[in-house]
């Protein structure tokens, strides 16, 4: 756990080009540490290419109704999340720590910040979906109550597929 810090001041909003620079830097190294040995290198760098790029998570905010969040403690950006309205919900699309933080309740403390950020949209339910392989995430979004509802495989292209569990979360 971090002491002496709240959710409201951890995390912050992307605005700006360096901000983007940043959520870009952090999903290079965390995608790479974390997915390489789940789903390859290969599709990790096409990922990152296609979807978190500085120019994809610009046209993400600008174009498609994104909100980026640095998570930030001690002025060091220490993860990110992004967040889409869809329909009656709110899409957690992204959240990811650096692994040097994981376990110590930031992933917690994320979740609390996307359920007050959705209901503040005046939504009552969270989607996302997670790899299937990725079992270290199924069971922190399971014991921050996340229900699994289905599964979704996602042709992205270059020869690569999402092969995804889908969850939610009523708050």
């Amino acid at each position: 756990m971090f002491p002496d810090s709240k959710p409201t001041d951890v995390f912050v909003e992307v605005s700006s080009a360096r901000d983007i620079q940043a959520v870009a830097a952090l999903a290079r190294e965390i995608w790479r540490e974390h997915y390489s040995p789940i789903i390859g290198a290969g599709q990790v760098d096409y990922m990152l290419d296609r979807f978190q790029s500085p120019a994809a998570i610009s046209e993400q905010i600008a174009d498609q109704g994104y909100w980026y969040f640095l998570i930030r403690h001690d002025h060091r950006a220490l993860g990110y999340l992004a967040l889409q309205r869809r329909e009656a919900a709110l899409f957690l699309s992204k959240l990811y720590v650096k692994k040097s933080v994981r376990g110590r309740g930031l992933g917690r403390r994320a979740v609390d910040f996307v359920r007050q950020f959705a209901r503040d949209q005046g939504l009552a339910v969270i989607r996302l979906t997670v790899n299937k392989h990725n079992a270290a995430a199924i069971a922190a979004y399971e014991r921050t109550g996340f229900i699994r509802s289905g599964e979704v495989v996602t042709d992205i292209g270059g020869g690569y597929v999402m092969d995804d569990y889908a969850f939610e979360l009523h708050c």
